[in-house]
């Protein structure tokens, strides 16, 4: 578990510093199957006060707080939800970083416009249709979560991300810390799609292009990096 909370702590951290966060804007979580629990940024706590102290721990079945002296982020129940949907998640981000929140505003998916959105995601970053009057009333974070799960219709993994329709990107990985990339890349190619559409409102890639970007880094014949030499003292 302390390595978790270190984990989750540094990926809070690095919201701030990666330029995704105003104020206290934004939080990652991190999940610890074996013990069904995960842990995540308290509401309100600005970045440069954060502690590992400070951090929350919550049940994945019942939402109760276990961990942590605090309130967890208003955006827990979100988070717990897909935690429950998707096993393969170990780490969520949501931040309203300026790009991507620019296309949830819009109500727009962010297009794949070239090869850079091609790499980490195999499709648009789809925005989730518009809450209800009595959805946001009562139970609102927990319809966000169920306005994502509609919009992914089961498949978390090939485009781990979503817009919340009018509010901003949530980004998951295998780990906290992946997750927070995701949401680096995710802000990354919202903003090289909004230059890209005010160029060419009409741009569109050739399909067979977008489609080696995407599996020479992701699946069975992924050729992309290198692995470790096992020499290495890092593989022992």
């Amino acid at each position: 578990m302390r390595d978790l909370l270190r984990e989750v702590l540094e990926a809070n951290l690095r919201i701030a510093k990666e330029g995704l966060a105003t104020l206290t804007w934004g939080n990652v979580s991190g999940v610890d199957r074996g013990a069904g629990v995960y842990v995540i940024k308290p509401s309100g706590v600005p970045y440069d006060r954060l502690t590992e102290d400070d951090l929350v721990t919550v049940e994945i079945e019942s939402g109760l707080t276990i961990g942590g002296r605090l309130k967890p982020s208003v955006d827990s129940e979100t988070h717990r939800l897909l935690y429950q949907a998707f096993p393969s998640i170990g780490g969520i981000t949501h931040t309203h970083s300026t790009h991507a929140v620019a296309f949830a505003q819009a109500r727009r998916d962010i297009p794949v416009l070239g090869t850079t959105h091609a790499d980490n995601f195999n499709g648009p970053i789809a925005v989730t249709r518009d809450l209800t009057a009595e959805e946001c009333e009562h139970d609102y974070e927990r319809n966000t979560g169920l306005a994502m799960l509609d919009t992914l219709d089961g498949d978390p993994d090939s485009v781990p991300a979503v817009l919340a329709a009018s509010h901003g990107p949530f980004t998951w990985g295998p780990t906290a810390m992946k997750s927070l990339e995701t949401a680096i890349v995710c802000e990354e190619v919202a903003r090289m799609a909004i230059h890209t559409l005010a160029l060419n409102p009409a741009a569109e890639p050739p399909e067979h292009l977008i489609r080696r970007h995407y599996s020479r880094k992701h699946g069975p014949g992924a050729y992309y990096g290198n692995v470790p030499d096992p020499r290495t003292p890092e593989a022992g």
